[in-house]
């Protein structure tokens, strides 16, 4: 799945805000009876998980990266 898939408004979303938004895509389902309404919200599901998983990356990836300078400060200080 491409990020051009998904909206443009997720961009701006925190995380607790877009797992707010698939926990309400999920009590939506679990409630519906019409199945065509039930596949265009599950899709919705999936592309607002993927788009999850890929803020979850960038901030670990972020976490890693100043990480790994702040142990290079400190062993430079040690030198």
């Amino acid at each position: 799945m491409k990020n051009k898939n998904l909206p443009e408004d997720n961009n701006f979303k925190s995380l607790e805000e877009l797992t707010n938004e698939a926990n309400n895509i999920i009590e939506s389902l679990e409630k519906e009876k019409d199945l065509q309404s039930s596949m265009d919200n599950y899709q919705k599901l999936l592309k607002l998980n993927y788009y999850i998983g890929k803020k979850f990356q960038e901030g670990s990836k972020k976490i890693n990266e100043k990480t790994k300078q702040k142990i290079k400060d400190i062993i430079n200080k040690k030198k």
